[in-house]
């Protein structure tokens, strides 16, 4: 042994006989040559390791072996053309499964393993899969490679909590020709994507298919999100009701009349910018809106129109699915803003009197905002009073004006089990079901829902449906057009207890493995990465 350049090497040599021979299985104790070979081995103290040693190369004594010679192989060290021993060579592959190629070349150097990054890929190609074994329970989901144009399918083993394949798109053919090779499947969790549905039925006919509860519950919120959106000019009418002023009474005081009438202070509905002008948005959603419909009165498709008016697809496609202009506008002009959460207490202060700007800003500081002074000057710009040479009469005090909820929080409200909603919040939806009754029917048909899902009472998915189908609910119709050609899936997820829960934890890890590779992996390394990583 020896110590040189911070590297200690070992020297050694091989004297058993006699040696089998690799092909043939025949012992041999003719030595034909000898030659020196060095193999890295695991560090010690941090300190990089060289094994070299002697090798001998054997004659083969059976005439009929395809091999003349052979070299000697040490058992648990060495394995052909190898320029690692096999611990260090575990212990590299470990690295590359967990960090992959540059993060774990600069942990391997820390360690006493200096080695390259291409390497490390290369090790991490070599690892064998992990055999699968027989799956009962199979859970099936997607994720995006790249968002919008790639996908790939993830697989995983619901009973040994463990992923078993990535497939490379999300079609129903790789799923079939997959499942084709595991005919021992009882159970398939999935979404309610139709090509898994496909593939399910195609490559697995004998398995129950099951569709994930939580998804039905995002399809559901989705459609109570348009049915809302749709009747939003209901909700602003049932919390901002037309108050009966007095008659004024005259007054002694001298006023001066003003070419500028002051306005009323009124929260922005969305419609306006910060100058109090229709905002450009709502004249060019309108717009397109009207475009888009025209259009398909006239019976063009989708894509002739896209062509036409020089729009993206999913935007046309947005545009000819709204139910009405009034569910566009919702979400154009509804966003939200740092301001949001402190507009009751600026009213509030508005309303008492306080109009200066840095003042008003200085005290939402105080309660935690973080935006700048002009943020709160833009909001309050269209509310100034305009100014007056002489003294005018104290104006009466407005009435209170409430604010109108978002349509994302009145489906918040909505789609909340009755027992943990705040009561301020159950008292404005009970206004909110009073004054349409529309969003009231929709109320009673996502409560019926959700009680279907806690008691998983199966059986009363038929009438919940043709209840749904008899109210003038457009959005809901078509969940429940979407239900109806999965209804076997539907069923089954109010009758099992299996759902795809657990796949979308293994499909965030993937993600965060994705994300680790900086986007320079393939999904054949990527795939290695989610089957091994721990």
């Amino acid at each position: 042994m020896e110590r040189t350049a911070g590297v200690v090497t070992f020297r050694t040599s091989c004297r058993t006989l006699p040696v089998l021979c690799p092909e043939c299985g025949m012992p041999s104790w003719r030595v034909h040559g000898r030659y020196s070979r060095r193999l890295r081995d695991a560090p010690v103290g941090l300190t990089p390791v060289v094994i070299e040693f002697v090798v001998r190369r054997f004659k083969c004594s059976n005439s009929r072996c395809a091999a003349v010679t052979f070299a000697e192989q040490v058992e648990g060290l060495t394995r052909p053309h190898a320029r690692y021993t096999l611990l260090l060579r575990r212990m590299l592959s470990s690295i590359a499964m967990v960090l992959a190629g540059r993060p774990g070349a600069r942990l391997a150097v820390l360690l006493g393993m200096p080695v390259a990054k291409d390497v490390l890929l290369g090790l991490l190609h070599t690892v064998p899969d992990p055999p699968s074994g027989l799956v009962r329970v199979l859970g099936v989901d997607d994720f995006a490679l790249r968002k919008g144009d790639s996908y790939a399918t993830l697989l995983v083993d619901l009973e040994a909590r463990r992923p078993l394949d990535v497939l490379p798109s999300r079609d129903a053919e790789p799923l079939a020709s997959w499942l084709a090779g595991h005919p021992e499947i009882e159970v398939i969790c999935r979404d309610r994507a139709g090509a898994y549905a496909e593939g399910a039925r195609t490559g697995a006919p004998q398995a129950l298919q099951v569709a994930d509860g939580w998804h039905l519950w995002r399809n559901l919120a989705e459609a109570v999100e348009k049915t809302v959106g749709a009747h939003h000019s209901c909700i602003r009418a049932a919390l901002t009701p037309t108050p009966d002023l007095p008659e004024p009474t005259p007054t002694p005081l001298v006023t001066v009349e003003s070419s500028e009438p002051e306005p009323d202070f009124v929260p922005p509905n969305g419609t306006l910018d910060v100058l109090g002008r229709p905002r450009r948005l709502v004249a060019r959603t309108t717009e397109r809106y009207e475009a888009v419909q025209q259009r398909l009165a006239e019976g063009k498709s989708l894509a002739a129109i896209r062509r036409e008016l020089r729009l993206d697809h999913s935007t046309v496609r947005r545009f000819a699915r709204a139910q009405s202009l009034e569910e566009l506008l919702v979400k154009a002009t509804h966003r939200t803003s740092k301001l949001d959460l402190y507009k009751p207490y600026l009213h509030q202060r508005w309303r008492e009197g306080c109009h200066d700007i840095p003042r008003l800003h200085h005290e939402i500081q105080e309660q935690g905002f973080t935006g700048d002074v002009q943020s709160v000057r833009r909001y309050f710009r269209p509310f100034k009073k305009p100014h007056s040479p002489l003294p005018k009469s104290p104006p009466a005090p407005p009435p209170p004006v409430r604010t109108v909820p978002k349509p994302r929080r009145v489906v918040r409200w909505i789609m909340t089990a009755p027992d943990r909603l705040p009561e301020a919040d159950a008292t404005e939806l009970k206004e909110i079901r009073t004054g349409c009754p529309h969003l009231d029917l929709t109320v009673r048909h996502v409560r019926d829902f959700a009680a279907m899902m806690r008691d998983q009472n199966a059986e009363a998915l038929p009438a919940w449906m043709d209840r749904v189908k008899a109210d003038d609910l457009p959005a809901l119709h078509s969940l429940v057009k979407g239900f109806h050609r999965d209804l076997d899936a539907v069923t089954a997820a109010f009758a099992t207890d299996w759902s795809s829960g657990q796949v979308e934890g293994h499909v965030t890890r993937a993600k965060l493995l994705k994300r680790m590779g900086f986007g320079r992996a393939h999904l054949p390394l990527l795939r290695k990465r989610i089957l091994h990583s721990p």
